[in-house]
């Protein structure tokens, strides 16, 4: 496949696609044993995290509905403004649900943290996290994911869902950005 423009904003590829996808397989057989008889209801953190929601519950094969909420921490900038605001809530009544949320990137835990107290105030009987990537050098929150793909190091990442001032998303690996993309 010829190279895309985006490429040449690409310091290093950390995770190619089909390692990728090889994680997401371990993963979904990890999360369909733990979950096949809770039925659970897998909630989205858009925008980031649809390519990862679509391809987690492809491979973890248990009886679920799925939702989307969509959170705003970041905006156009490169790190967290810290405060946490629903764009988008989910529809549904969640009560005496057992909730997965999937995420991209679990960075400064301030979302997630968000996320799985506002869920277990309406009601969640649980709230299982499973992010994609986690960045445990920037964590300010005390949260932990139950399923991790890939542990990163404090550089900025885009592809595969994650982006940079909405761009870079669909990307199909996963790679550094160059500093000079973000810092003009």
């Amino acid at each position: 496949m010829e190279k895309s423009m985006m490429d040449q904003d690409i310091l290093k590829v950390l995770y190619t696609e089909e390692e990728i996808a090889q994680r997401i397989r371990e993963m979904g057989r990890q999360m369909y044993e733990d979950l096949k008889d809770k039925e659970p209801l897998f909630v989205s953190v858009l925008r980031g995290a649809f390519i990862f929601m679509a391809d987690i519950v492809r491979a973890c094969q248990v009886r679920c509905d799925v939702e989307f909420i969509a959170v705003s921490s970041y905006g156009n900038a490169t790190s967290t403004s810290g405060a946490v605001q629903i764009t988008h809530d989910i529809q549904q009544d969640i009560s005496g649900r057992h909730l997965v949320v999937i995420e991209d990137i679990l960075d400064s835990g301030n979302t997630l943290h968000f996320l799985k107290q506002y869920f277990l105030t309406k009601g969640a009987a649980s709230v299982t996290i499973c992010t994609l990537l986690d960045k445990p050098s920037r964590r300010t929150k005390a949260i932990h994911a139950d399923y991790v793909g890939f542990e990163v190091p404090d550089e900025f990442v885009v592809g595969y869902g994650l982006d940079y001032a909405q761009k870079y998303r669909n990307l199909p690996y996963i790679g550094v950005l160059k500093p000079e993309v973000y810092t003009k």
